[in-house]
């Protein structure tokens, strides 16, 4: 994570809300063929653990039994250009960018938490979908989703450390952070505008 102090923001609930509403990360685990990461949707359980699965078939996972993992989960980010300061000739472009990390111990999930986390995981998605009914697994073929999970492995891990950088120009004057969250509004990148905003200096 990033070095400098102010960028840390150590509010567990809001951390726990981006890990949701991006709900998907990088998942890291040194393993005797060397470090390795997978790509993995990720759930918080708002209890102090996160759920992912990974295929069966993917190098880390028959490494990830009881080791200890380090799961990325990447916030809204944006490129700020210079020239988006008053005085740009004493400015450099940079990135703001909300990023947190998870440490902790890896446990296998039974068969029945496997499934109970994948109801999870597609109940949360299909909420954000607008129009139409949110798609049910009890739509599916049984046959086929039985198939398919033994092609998978859940796990959870205990969060035993969090890790945040909100980099959101900490440490600038307001009318700055003002004018910048302006200019990433024109850019499309309204989210990070949003917390640029609301989160203090």
């Amino acid at each position: 994570m990033h070095p400098n102090p102010a960028y840390r923001h150590a509010d567990r609930a809001l951390l726990e809300d981006i890990v949701d509403q991006v709900g998907f990360g990088m998942l890291f685990a040194s393993t005797p063929d060397g470090p390795r990461v997978a790509h993995v949707p990720i759930v918080s359980t708002r209890d102090g653990a996160i759920q992912f699965h990974v295929a069966r078939a993917n190098g880390i996972t028959r490494h990830l039994e009881g080791a200890t993992a380090l799961a990325l989960v990447n916030g809204p980010d944006s490129y700020v250009s210079a020239r988006w300061y008053d005085e740009p000739a004493k400015q450099v472009p940079t990135w703001d960018y909300i990023a947190v990390e998870m440490e902790g111990p890896v446990r296998r999930m039974a068969d029945e938490g496997l499934r109970a986390h994948l109801e999870e995981l597609t109940t949360r998605n299909e909420a954000r979908i607008e129009g139409g009914e949110p798609w049910r697994m009890a739509e599916a073929d049984p046959a086929y989703v039985d198939k398919l999970l033994r092609g998978i492995v859940g796990f959870e891990m205990e969060v035993m450390a969090w890790r945040e950088t909100m980099k959101l120009h900490q440490g600038k004057p307001d009318q700055t952070r003002a004018h910048i969250a302006d200019r990433l509004d024109e850019q499309g990148a309204g989210a990070i505008a949003h917390l640029m905003r609301s989160l203090p200096s």
